[in-house]
């Protein structure tokens, strides 16, 4: 049985927050708001996983609202998410993502991004895509507001 699942993220760009995208400090004046550390990419994952078993959606299953996940490092949640995947008798297949951003630029740090992602959900480099686009000066990301991310997920078991 495969199950296949999409997940999406956006967050708003401020001054006074590190830039953490992909478990990955990014070097930028910069910095992602949100309750958690706001890593667009790894909630856009998680969301994703978390759909392809039509579980709740990433806000539901760690509220802004609870304390406990004020500025919690996103890697916390996508192993906890993962081990949930693996406790329904799934694997990932694979991921295919997008990292949607003006600025800075992200394809210095993918690799690293790719390592740290493999080694928590166990898959290989083949196993995991993260392409880096722009917006071409359109919107807010365009205008260097803020960052999305999105993400599709196959789930195999």
């Amino acid at each position: 049985m495969q199950r296949i699942g999409i997940g999406y993220d956006i967050h708003k760009l401020i001054e006074g927050r590190d830039l953490i995208i992909g478990g990955v400090k990014i070097t930028h004046e910069k910095g992602l708001l949100g309750h958690s550390d706001a890593d667009v990419l790894i909630h856009a994952i998680i969301d994703a996983m978390l759909g392809a078993l039509a579980l709740d959606d990433i806000g539901t299953l760690f509220p802004d609202t609870d304390p406990k996940y004020k500025d919690i490092d996103s890697t916390v949640l996508l192993k906890h998410v993962y081990n949930l995947i693996k406790s329904k008798g799934f694997k990932i297949i694979n991921i295919d993502s997008n990292i949607i951003a003006q600025v800075p630029k992200m394809m210095p740090y993918i690799p690293k991004m790719k390592d740290i992602l493999c080694r928590i959900l166990n898959i290989s480099h083949e196993d995991i895509s993260i392409k880096a686009k722009t917006k071409e000066k359109l919107d807010a990301v365009g205008q260097k507001l803020a960052i999305e991310a999105n993400a599709v997920v196959l789930l195999g078991k």
